[in-house]
């Protein structure tokens, strides 16, 4: 592990001691390498040929509007490379929370979250993408996080074809 040094002016120092407490951090080298993936992540994001992801798309609609349950599952089906799984919570008579979990090349998932959450009817939609890299898996003959390609494999009789991934910070 490296270690480096860093100085920080009254004003800062105090408001990064109370982020520290309110988040729970154990201490200030946790909450410096949470800042750092995080500003990692939205840099490399903005790269072109963004490359692959995870992420969690969360939605709120009203089940009474028009078609628009049968409109959200279709595009998932319509997209169901990206589409892994799916979470559907009823808040009240009217509304509900779905969850969707997808993986993919990154400008793709975008463009899918950002076309559903753009449907009528459908508020408060986020995405949270997270960068992600091949890697191979444990027990295939290389270390478990070994960098490079991973090769497709099945974990079993019948099992699906897939790649292992990592988060990539």
């Amino acid at each position: 592990m490296e270690r480096f040094t860093i100085s920080l002016d009254d004003k800062l120092a105090k408001a990064f001691a109370a982020l520290i407490t309110e988040r729970g951090y154990v201490n200030r080298s946790e909450a410096v390498r949470d800042l750092l993936r995080a500003e990692l992540e939205r840099t490399r994001q903005a790269q072109p040929g963004e490359g692959s992801c995870i992420a969690c798309l969360s939605y709120v609609f009203n089940h009474h509007e028009r078609d628009l349950s049968e409109r959200l599952t279709g595009m998932q089906h319509e997209h169901h490379e990206l589409t892994v799984s799916t979470m559907h919570a009823h808040l009240d008579h009217d509304h509900c929370l779905e969850t969707v979990i997808l993986k993919g090349d990154i400008a793709e998932v975008r463009r899918f979250a950002d076309a559903l959450s753009a449907e009528r009817g459908v508020h408060h939609g986020h995405v949270n993408v997270i960068s992600v890299e091949a890697h191979e898996p444990h027990g295939r003959g290389k270390p478990r996080n070994a960098a490079g390609p991973a090769r497709i494999h099945r974990h079993g009789i019948g099992a699906k074809p897939h790649r292992h991934v990592k988060p990539a910070t």
